[in-house]
C-alpha cells in the first residue's frame, strides 16, 4: 500500500509539473504571406503576418495617441459609441473586468474607438470614462476621423461597423474585444457581451504575457 501511495504521489506531481510547463499558444489571425530570403547562405522562408497599421487619434484627456504608444504592449481593442442604446453598456461593464485585472501592470492597455466621432467629443469621452470609474492611462477612449476608424475596424481588427439610420442609435457594430500582441498581431476575438468569453480573454492575456516575442502558430 505504501508503494502504491508513493507511486500515486509521484504521478500527481509529474502531472502538475507537466501542466505548469505547458503554455497555451494563441493563434494569429488575419492574412499572412510567405517571404523567402537567404540567411547565412541558406534559403529560408518566413511568414509575415498581418499587423495593426499606424494610426493617430485623440483620447479622453485630449492627448494624441498613436500606434507608437502601444509599442511593446499587449492591448485589447473594441468599437463603441457613448450614446449606444444596445450592446455598448454591457460591453463596457464587462471590459471593466479586464481593466481591473490589468490596470496596474503597465504592459497591458485597453483602447475603445468611438464610431460616432461627431458626437463623442473629448469632453463626452472623458465624462463617459469618469462614469465608468476609469482613471489613468490603462484604458483610452479614442476619437478620430470616421473614415479612418471604420477602415481600421474592418480591415485590421476584423470588426464590422456601420452607420445605419434604420436602427436605434444610428449605428451598428460587432461587440468583439480584439486581443493584440506586442508585435501588433491579432491573437483573439471575444464576444464582449458574454462574461464567459471575457473571462477567457483575461486568461489569454496571461498566456500572452508569458509568450516569447518570436512565438507563432
Amino acid at each position: 500500500m505504501k508503494k502504491l501511495a508513493a507511486a500515486i504521489v509521484i504521478i500527481l506531481l509529474w502531472n502538475a509539473c507537466k501542466t505548469n510547463t505547458e503554455k497555451k499558444i494563441l493563434p494569429i489571425y488575419g492574412s499572412r504571406e510567405p517571404v523567402t530570403k537567404v540567411v547565412n547562405g541558406q534559403t529560408v522562408t518566413d511568414t509575415i503576418y498581418q499587423t495593426i497599421p499606424p494610426f493617430k487619434f485623440i483620447n479622453q484627456y485630449g492627448d494624441s495617441i498613436s500606434d507608437k504608444n502601444l509599442d511593446g504592449k499587449i492591448y485589447v481593442a473594441d468599437f463603441f459609441f457613448t450614446s449606444c442604446p444596445s450592446i455598448c453598456p454591457i460591453m463596457q461593464r464587462n471590459m471593466l473586468n479586464v481593466y481591473k485585472a490589468y490596470k496596474d501592470t503597465g504592459d497591458v492597455k485597453i483602447i475603445s474607438y468611438t464610431i460616432d466621432p461627431k458626437y463623442d467629443s473629448v469632453k463626452v469621452l472623458k465624462k463617459y470614462a469618469d462614469k465608468l470609474g476609469v482613471t489613468g492611462n490603462a484604458w483610452w477612449f479614442l476619437q478620430g476621423k470616421k473614415d479612418n476608424t471604420y477602415e481600421l475596424a474592418e480591415k485590421s481588427y476584423l470588426v464590422a461597423v456601420k452607420q445605419d439610420s434604420t436602427v436605434k442609435g444610428g449605428y451598428t457594430h460587432q461587440g468583439y474585444f480584439v486581443l493584440v500582441d506586442r508585435q501588433k498581431r491579432v491573437r483573439g476575438a471575444y464576444d464582449g457581451t458574454n462574461p464567459q468569453q471575457v473571462a477567457q480573454l483575461i486568461d489569454d492575456i496571461k498566456s500572452l504575457k508569458t509568450e516569447p516575442a518570436s512565438a507563432t502558430k
